[in-house]
């Protein structure tokens, strides 16, 4: 593999920059070193085992190519993931394992098509929400180890292999000390290395037409589609040398909305002047992407802030914000005995604020009123929430080694299972992909071996709560990813919509020097079958869905080393891509842009506005350049 070259000379920002925002003053933070924007995929970042989050670091930054020998550019007809005319040959299977509920494999297919692929071969993998209006299917995941390019080993986007994936995640669940969204690093090693989590997720939306096709979306294209910067929000300072847990971002028609360190702000969304803030007792663990439509949302917090002597609180407090107004509106608590619960994800539904834990899920009605709790004698209990149009539970029964998932769609005012499906023994986690229609993923048998926990989408029936197909999703070719470990709703790279699973491919080789690129491809959640629909990223650039508006599909381009990013909407129907915005190509704010890539941060798009953030914040060992919480793009 040709070694990347040296990264471009830290350059101060130009025309519209990158200096503090109005009404702020300036905070000298360290540079951030953005992921790189093209170049072999050297391995998917290994997930956090067992619900440890993983020391954050900070992708790559964006190379410009060296010289070297030219490279044969592959063949580019149809393309990689594109379902091909004759079928590739299969080797013979066996008999499905873990999970399959009794229907028959799919025949071969093509290049591309997933297969029913028997459970213990290599299977696997992985959005954003809309105008006023929070992403249907995963939210900012815990920090992870991102792989770092070695000089020497292969690219062309090939993963680790499962064995040093599993030594990496035990090394490191064993190495370091977490505790409640706080990860105290070891002074002077790593200190300048951060990675976001990916913030965007799918969502439901769109309906189709006669011929199979869908409604057009809300999202127009602009006369200019040129963005510029409107405003940055300085990352906030971080004591104690840890990394603390800033997640969190949401849109509504007055603000653009962050948390920050134990505190929500919102900003104006043109301007970035903040219009309230509201301070909280200690940090924010998790938070719903899901908003009702008075705009109010809820979210998880500890207690009071960590120290290095006392790392955690616990994520006990349960909190209903007020969006428009910056308000609190309530805090709840729920205990076990004598003992407050520390639940591990939180979600929206309806009017329904739901979370769950290894203790159990509870419930409250927006008022604040207690709609159920974990029940001690019970022998299952509720995991955690997938929120949206519906409310589902991912319910665990039985003990560790003969664990078996009910995944429930039950009545948000009182908790009464509506339908019900059941996995197969032996699948110890399972994501909420989209709640309507009902989409899971699920790392079946642990096959998947590249840590993104995804080997199997299953597409159920909310009335019935029968299964009804099942999409394998080989790893080495879709780049999606869900956590499922204790946030049932964090998945990313992906989105549901028109009866369709939208996937992209993984990362290959483009027709250009030094060029990566992959695709946009969709399944039918009735067949489970690809469609043919194909949506190109184009040489240099990578694509990723982040949600759906109305019948198409909003997604994001990151861009190559000399380019900008752009929103594009995909026609449901033609796949037709249309530039919906473009972000300035200048070096200041490509390293900016491209130190927030869609896999670890949180972007909201709506209306020509394009907001891009981190979750996690940390003290830096160098203080070089300014690094940002918050960057917000806008065309003319």
């Amino acid at each position: 593999m040709t070694q990347p070259p040296p990264p471009p000379p830290q350059q101060p920002p130009q025309g519209g920059g990158f200096g503090p925002p109005q009404d702020q003053p300036p905070q000298d933070q360290p540079p951030q070193t953005p992921p790189p924007a093209a170049g072999p995929n050297l391995g998917k970042t290994p997930e956090p085992g067992y619900g440890y989050p993983q020391a954050p670091q900070t992708p790559q930054a964006p190379q410009t190519p060296p010289p070297a020998a030219p490279q044969t550019p592959p063949t580019p007809p149809q393309g990689y993931g594109y379902p091909q005319g004759a079928p590739a040959p299969q080797a013979p299977q066996s008999p499905p394992g873990y999970g399959y509920p009794g229907q028959q494999p799919q025949q071969p297919g093509a290049y591309g098509q997933p297969q029913q692929a028997p459970y213990g071969q290599p299977q696997a993998p992985y959005g954003q929400p809309g105008y006023g209006q929070q992403p249907g299917y995963g939210y900012p995941q815990q920090p992870t180890m991102p792989y770092q390019p070695q000089a020497g080993q292969p690219g062309g986007g090939k993963k680790l292999n499962a064995q040093l994936l599993i030594i990496v995640a035990a090394v490191v669940a064993i190495a370091l000390i977490i505790g409640g969204g706080v990860w105290y690093a070891s002074s002077g090693k790593d200190e300048g290395r951060e990675n976001d989590t990916a913030g965007q997720s799918g969502g439901t939306g769109g309906t189709d037409d006669d011929n199979g096709g869908t409604t057009s979306g809300k999202e127009k294209a602009p006369s200019d589609p040129n963005a510029k910067v409107l405003f940055q929000v300085p990352a906030p300072e971080v004591k104690n040398d840890s990394t603390v847990v800033v997640s969190g971002s949401w849109l509504t028609d007055k603000a653009y909305v962050k948390s920050g360190i134990a505190r929500i702000v919102g900003y104006d969304r043109d301007k970035g002047s903040e219009l309230w803030k509201l301070p909280l007792a200690g940090p924010v663990c998790q938070a719903s992407r899901h908003v009702t439509d008075d705009n109010l949302t809820a979210i998880l917090y500890q207690p009071a802030m960590p120290t290095k002597a006392d790392p955690s609180h616990g994520c006990s407090q349960i909190a209903l914000i007020d969006l428009d107004a910056g308000k609190k509106l309530w805090t709840k608590t729920v205990k076990t005995g004598d003992q407050l619960i520390n639940f591990d994800n939180i979600t929206l539904s309806g009017k329904t604020v739901a979370v769950g834990s290894t203790s159990g899920g509870a419930a409250f009605d927006v008022s604040g009123k207690l709609l159920w709790s974990p029940k001690p004698a019970d022998s299952c209990y509720d995991a955690g929430y997938g929120g949206g149009e519906k409310l589902v539970a991912v319910r665990k029964c039985g003990s560790y080694d003969q664990r078996q998932l009910h995944i429930q769609t039950i009545d948000p005012k009182s908790g009464k299972v509506i339908s019900e499906y059941k996995m197969t023994e032996g699948i110890e986690y399972a994501s909420i992909v989209s709640t309507n229609p009902l989409v899971v993923a699920a790392d079946v048998g642990d096959s998947a071996g590249d840590g993104s926990g995804i080997s199997d989408f299953f597409s159920i029936d909310n009335k019935t709560g029968k299964l009804r197909t099942r999409i394998s999703a080989p790893g080495e070719q879709f780049a999606a990813r869900c956590e499922g470990i204790t946030r049932v709703e964090a998945c990313n790279l992906l989105a549901v919509g028109n009866d369709r699973l939208y996937l992209p491919t993984e990362e290959h080789d483009g027709t250009g020097k030094y060029s990566q690129t992959n695709e946009i491809v969709a399944f039918d959640l009735a067949t489970g079958k690809q469609t043919g629909q194909r949506a190109d990223a184009g040489d240099g650039y990578t694509i990723s869905p982040l949600r759906m508006d109305g019948g198409n599909l909003i997604a994001y381009k990151r861009p190559p080393y000399d380019k900008g990013g752009q929103i594009v909407s995909i026609a449901g129907d033609s796949f037709k891509q249309t530039t919906l915005l473009q972000n300035p190509a200048t070096e200041s704010v490509r390293e900016v842009e491209t130190s927030m890539s869609p896999e670890y941060s949180e972007f909201l798009y709506a209306e020509g506005h394009l907001y891009m953030s981190k979750v996690y914040a940390s003290k830096r060992s160098t203080v070089r350049e300014k690094e940002y919480l918050a960057v917000g793009f806008g065309t003319s």
